[in-house]
């Protein structure tokens, strides 16, 4: 099997690492001290312990599992330890494209990112269910051709990102994510302004916040949208954000903010 090397023991190198050793032939996993370097190898359960870029074997797929401020210093790093001509070499930031890994592509290698799209806080759960996980990729083709099916056989599921739009495309996950639980949050304090105690308050967001998550997800966000802005009743979103701002000002400005881009959402509702 082709040789990996990892750059990087945290919860993605060793889960990644698990799982990619059915694939490849895991060699070394470099961290920045013996005693981690030796923990994500017990756990990959394959590979040499490292602490020091000197002492990596070439390989022919490269790993940098560091984080995003790292990218760069770990691809300098591994550039300068090991003749990089002909290997594949790729991260896993979410944010940064495949460009950061300039100085491996001038070393002649082949260069590509892979954002796995879910949470890796459990290593072991992560490694244990990872089918079904999608992967945004790109890079150079043949990187790609490499990565791509391994990632199918460990049951990932990649689909290709536009590397210009990386930073937009991982803003993607923070509106379906963090922003989601910012903009819920306003609703149970909210709720809680009406004199509704949070636990109840929860139980009445509920239902209300399923079934609509359920609809985007089966119908799409323009179908799925209801409320006084898709009914064209602006007088009441008027009042409603006056007496937003008057409990809570910067709640207001979140309701005022989302106006705009609700009237053009239901825009599209009608146009559909």
């Amino acid at each position: 099997m082709p040789t990996l090397s990892i750059i990087g023991g945290g919860h993605v190198g060793r889960a990644l690492g698990r799982l990619l050793a059915g694939q490849f032939s895991v060699q070394d996993v470099l961290t920045r001290s013996p005693q981690s370097a030796q923990l994500a190898v017990d756990f990959i359960g394959a590979g040499r312990a490292l602490h020091d870029y000197a002492q990596l074997r070439p390989a022919d797929v490269y790993l940098l599992a560091v984080s995003d401020d790292q990218i760069l210093s770990a691809c300098a790093a591994l550039a300068a330890a090991v003749p990089l001509a002909g290997a594949v070499v790729f991260h896993c930031s979410g944010a940064l494209a495949s460009d950061q890994l300039k100085v491996a592509g001038e070393a002649g290698a082949y260069t590509a990112s892979v954002h796995p799209i879910r949470s890796f806080a459990d290593p072991a759960a992560v490694a244990a269910n990872f089918a079904g996980t999608f992967c945004g990729v790109e890079g150079d083709a043949r990187a790609l051709a490499v990565l791509d099916p391994a990632l199918q056989a460990i049951g990932g599921r990649p689909v290709a990102i536009d590397a210009a739009a990386k930073t937009v495309y991982h803003a993607a996950a923070v509106f379906a994510s963090n922003y989601l639980v910012t903009v819920l949050d306003a609703a149970l304090r909210a709720y809680q302004a009406a004199g509704i105690p949070e636990a109840v308050a929860r139980e009445l967001a509920r239902p209300l916040a399923s079934e609509t998550l359920n609809n985007v997800f089966r119908m799409g966000a323009a179908p799925a949208l209801s409320g006084p802005i898709a009914r064209g009743d602006f007088a009441t979103v008027a009042r409603q954000q006056q007496a937003v701002a008057a409990w809570d000002g910067a709640t207001g400005e979140l309701y005022q903010a989302l106006v705009a881009p609700t009237v053009a959402l239901a825009a599209r509702k009608t146009q559909g």
